[in-house]
């Protein structure tokens, strides 16, 4: 079945995010409508400042509202409409619906506690498991996750971890609960080539087996090419293109998607 013909596991309309900055009001996302269907791996691209993560941080409601304001005609994830939950509701749905992996892992990952008791506290928390099973849960998903020792993770504190481990123990959070819609903002920013391709692959590996969409924020069309099936081009905070990977690369419709995919092959457009 075309996915066209599908209703959307996510769909967002006219999202607006405005924020406060000193004296000004500046408008990071302009009214911008997309759709996420199950199963399907989206690339939403631009230049940094374009609104990308500001986009992903509306979505999973959290944008700050001592400093920015986000209106929208709906922000829904199936049928619930995830822009006029109140917090307390939307709190349930994150972690366990709409996950996040984000650009920093030690920002992501609290210093004072194991790995394995973070993430054995998302199994308790949105799976209802005890102590004992949650851990079990928590190790086999960090040996699904590639790890070969996942006891000696379990143990680990995240400064104990090299980038690359911490981030692939993020993925797993974040998958622990097999969302609906995962969002993975800039996932693999501070890692090397190699491990950014491990962490890549096995995050979209462990997406694809559950059913989950994913967003992949990023700059990088080369990862786009590789992992992605559709991509929404960003710029000043507006789409200006959404199209079939295929499509972009062979005839981009907007000039500025040109230059992306020029810059990109080291042409200058």
């Amino acid at each position: 079945m075309n996915r066209a013909a599908q209703t959307p596991v996510l769909s967002v309309r006219k999202l607006t995010v405005e924020l406060q900055l000193d004296d000004t009001r500046i408008r990071a996302v302009d009214g911008i409508d997309f759709d996420l269907h199950a199963g399907e791996t989206l690339a939403l691209v631009g230049e940094s400042g374009s609104g990308k993560s500001k986009t992903a941080e509306a979505i999973m409601g959290l944008v700050d509202p001592a400093r920015g304001v986000v209106t929208a005609e709906c922000i829904r994830l199936g049928d619930v409409d995830l822009h006029r939950l109140a917090e307390p509701e939307l709190r349930r749905v994150r972690g366990r619906d709409l996950s996040m992996v984000f650009q920093e892992p030690m920002t992501a990952l609290d210093p004072v506690f194991t790995c394995g008791e973070q993430l054995a506290v998302q199994f308790r928390r949105h799976r209802g498991h005890d102590r004992r099973r949650a851990r079990r849960a928590a190790a086999e998903m960090l040996e699904q996750i590639g790890f070969p020792d996942p006891a000696a993770i379990m143990r680990s504190y995240p400064h104990q971890l090299s980038g690359g481990m911490r981030q692939r123990v993020i993925v797993a959070m974040a998958m622990s609960c097999r969302p609906r819609v995962l969002i993975a903002d800039e996932p693999t920013t501070a890692l090397d080539v190699t491990t950014q391709a491990r962490v890549l692959a096995q995050l979209t590996a462990l997406a694809g087996e559950a059913g989950t969409a994913l967003l992949l924020i990023t700059h990088d069309l080369g990862v786009v090419a590789q992992y992605c099936e559709r991509a929404l081009v960003m710029r000043q905070g507006r789409l200006v293109e959404d199209a079939a990977v295929a499509d972009l690369f062979r005839a981009p419709r907007s000039p500025y998607s040109a230059e992306l995919i020029a810059m990109s092959r080291g042409v200058h457009a």
